[in-house]
């Protein structure tokens, strides 16, 4: 788009120079949630981008980043305008994320020892909001599972 100049801004190097871009963007221009937003928006903060361009639908999932610009959009026509200077895109006010209301278990997976395979399953399974279901065989019923 910069090269058909249907962008043209002369900070525009400096914005992009500290700017990520992430989302699906379907044929009729707009931009589609994605998944895994928030380790996306860690890692640009850790590698020192300062701001993150990402679909409207992922809004919420990057406030809790704190010291990163985010700039929420619905249509690939709205970063444009944006960076013509036509129009502009209200900044994502980050929320604080207050760990004192998570919640407190009194078991974990710190209380069983080995297990690793079993603990890996149920680690992806509610990673990606699976279900599982684990079935404890018998020495007699062995040969059967």
């Amino acid at each position: 788009m910069i090269a058909s100049r249907q962008i043209s801004n002369p900070y525009l190097a400096e914005f992009l120079k500290d700017t990520i871009f992430v989302g699906e963007l379907s044929l009729y221009g707009s931009v589609e949630k994605i998944n895994g937003i928030l380790p996306i928006c860690i890692e640009t903060k850790r590698i020192g981008i300062k701001r993150i361009v990402l679909p409207k639908q992922n809004e919420n999932e990057a406030q809790i980043v704190d010291g990163l610009e985010i700039l929420p959009i619905n249509h690939l026509g709205e970063i444009i305008e944006y960076l013509n200077g036509n129009s502009y895109i209200e900044k994502t006010k980050t929320k604080k994320f207050n760990s004192q209301n998570q919640a407190k278990y009194q078991f974990d997976f710190s209380e069983v020892k080995g297990q690793e395979l079993v603990k890996r399953a149920l680690e992806v399974s509610a990673a990606g909001s699976h279900n599982c279901a684990l079935i404890r065989c018998s020495s007699a019923l062995e040969r059967q599972c």
